[in-house]
């Protein structure tokens, strides 16, 4: 199997990112990424809007496209990253670094989603890319993963994972749930 480079939390222009969906491809394209996930957020227009799903089903990636999503958890001020494989989807506590978390608090409040049926699975240990190590603790019972949360040019290529798995959506999903993938940075 090969080893797989990508980024799962990537905003374009239909939500608050600054690049169209071709050009963010694009942009991890020339990096060499393998997979990106799209992950507009929910209040913009996003994959359950016809003419944007259609806009990128028409797109032709060389790396292996994920459909996804980043929505609010309306009881109370948190973000959650839904990616879409073909049968999978992995949720993701986004950038608790943002919300300025302490780990308990981090714990209750994965905890608190659990417990309204949001099956989370992974939490991000970065924030637009910049590693934040107090998450990254097996206090926190959910997988540990890095992304850039790319929404301009700084945040891109910052963090990433990679994944020894097919070429697969699923797959790619169920080796990240098993913890068989790595974390990297770029150097600053």
């Amino acid at each position: 199997m090969a080893l797989l480079r990508g980024n799962l939390h990537a905003h374009t222009t239909y939500s608050d990112g600054l690049r169209t969906p071709q050009a963010l491809i694009e942009e991890y394209e020339s990096r060499g990424y393998d997979f990106l996930a799209i992950t507009d957020h929910e209040d913009h227009e996003n994959w359950v809007e016809p003419a944007y799903r259609q806009a990128l089903e028409r797109l032709a990636p060389r790396l292996l496209l994920f459909r996804g999503i980043e929505v609010n958890f309306d009881p109370m001020e948190q973000h959650i990253g839904k990616v879409y494989g073909d049968t999978e989807t992995l949720w993701v506590l986004n950038h608790p670094a943002r919300y300025k978390l302490s780990v308990a608090q981090t714990v209750e409040r994965v905890r608190w989603i659990r417990s309204a049926g949001w099956p989370l699975s992974a939490i991000e240990v970065t924030d637009t890319g910049l590693y934040r190590p107090v998450y990254d603790t097996d206090e926190i019972p959910l997988v540990k993963i890095a992304t850039d949360d790319a929404h301009r040019p700084p945040h891109f290529g910052r963090a990433w994972i990679e994944v020894e798995a097919t070429r697969d959506r699923d797959a790619i999903i169920r080796a990240i749930r098993g913890g068989d993938f790595r974390m990297g940075f770029a150097e600053r």
